[in-house]
């Protein structure tokens, strides 16, 4: 069955595009609903009907599909592209959990050996040539901690570092408290008065009246104008030496960046690949969660010019009466080879819109790879 120009927007498919988005877990899947249209290939039609109606049995019947972390990042990976860029650190994470997800997918889809023992086989043929980058995973795993973070022991450069920036900071806090404890018992500081850091620096709060007491640095000033932040003498060039290590550790995350995205960089296209996959599970899983929540089914489905639908429902109106707590009144419609056209006559307001509307946007629903909201010997 081919289309007319505005079709969609004639039988309120727009409404379910929209609905399948919000069912998506991310833009990828939200990418795959723009570029949804129907096909008119049986075997096309029949594959994507499958796939949905495999997807509605996991999410009826499984409770371990991964279903976490679909991040796109595939902006990024088109960025590195270019020689000497990197992703920082929130991108990576995004990747590795990505790339987990992705893994984990297809070991779910693969548990069984052979293909024709797969309780979902048309998903576990889409997942059949998709690479998941173990070893990226691992390299991955060795720059970040559990929460994203880059490792001390990233590099031996960056531990050296650390170690010296936590040394450093210690030595200044000791002295700092030495100073504090100092001017609190002369009676320049008030005795609940901490530490604090002020532009990257470790200061002591003192009253403005008081300030020439503590030999250092002014560094700024509360908002009332009732507080200077001094920056005593003894510690002025171990901040110093802080700002130089903090230096020094953002260009060696830079470079352990920089050097991983020269090992990913030949593996990208791959990756795009497997990102591609990524979402279409989206995509499918958002058509099976909108068949559960309009009741959708797969009817009897055969390469034949033919409509035999029991108790057929049209799925936005369902949607809005089971709002108002309210009941469609379901179809029975056939067309076949000998009856091609059904005349319907009748009073305003006696259903001959909604009836033209539901056989439009079921029969394009079906053809889009959705299942429908009709009877079972449909």
């Amino acid at each position: 069955m081919i289309y007319p120009h505005n079709f969609e927007q004639k039988i309120g498919f727009d409404d379910i595009r929209r609905l399948l988005k919000e069912k998506c877990l991310s833009s990828l899947g939200e990418g795959r609903v723009d570029e949804m249209n129907f096909s008119d290939s049986f075997n096309e039609i029949e594959e994507r009907l499958n796939q949905t109606n495999e997807f509605v049995r996991i999410i009826q019947e499984e409770d371990s599909f991964p279903a976490q972390y679909f991040f796109d990042v595939r902006p990024s990976l088109k960025r590195i592209r270019v020689e000497g860029m990197y992703l920082d650190e929130q991108e990576l994470f995004d990747l590795r959990r990505s790339l987990e997800t992705i893994r984990d997918i297809i070991r779910f889809l693969s548990s069984e050996d052979e293909e024709e023992n797969s309780p979902y086989p048309n998903l576990k043929k889409l997942a059949g040539d998709i690479a998941v980058f173990p070893q990226l995973i691992t390299r991955i795993n060795g720059i970040l901690n559990q929460y994203g973070k880059i490792k001390d022991n990233a590099s031996q450069d960056l531990l050296r570092i650390r170690r010296e920036l936590a040394s450093t900071t210690s030595g200044i806090s000791r002295s700092l408290n030495a100073i504090l404890r100092s001017a609190q018992s002369e009676g320049y500081v008030d005795k609940d008065v901490a530490p604090t850091m002020r532009d990257g620096r470790l200061v002591i709060p003192v009253a403005p009246g008081l300030k020439r007491k503590i030999k250092g640095i002014v560094h700024d000033e509360s908002a009332s104008g009732k507080t200077v932040f001094i920056e005593p003498a003894e510690v002025v060039e171990a901040n110093n030496r802080i700002r130089e290590l903090e230096s020094d550790e953002r260009r060696e995350i830079i470079r352990i960046l920089t050097s991983f995205a020269n090992e990913l960089r030949p593996y990208t296209e791959e990756i795009f690949h497997s990102y591609e996959f990524l979402a279409d599970i989206d995509f499918i899983r958002a058509k099976a969660l909108f068949s559960i929540q309009i009741n959708g089914l797969l009817p009897t489905f055969e390469d034949c010019q033919q409509i035999d639908w029991y108790h057929a429902i049209h799925p936005l109106l369902f949607l809005s009466f089971q709002k108002q707590q309210k009941q469609v009144v379901p179809l029975d419609i056939t067309l076949d080879h000998k009856n091609k056209i059904l005349l319907i006559s009748g009073p305003n307001a006696g259903g001959k819109s909604v009836c033209l509307k539901t056989v439009g946007l079921l029969q394009y629903m079906l053809q889009c790879g959705l299942l429908i909201p009709v009877y079972e010997n449909s």
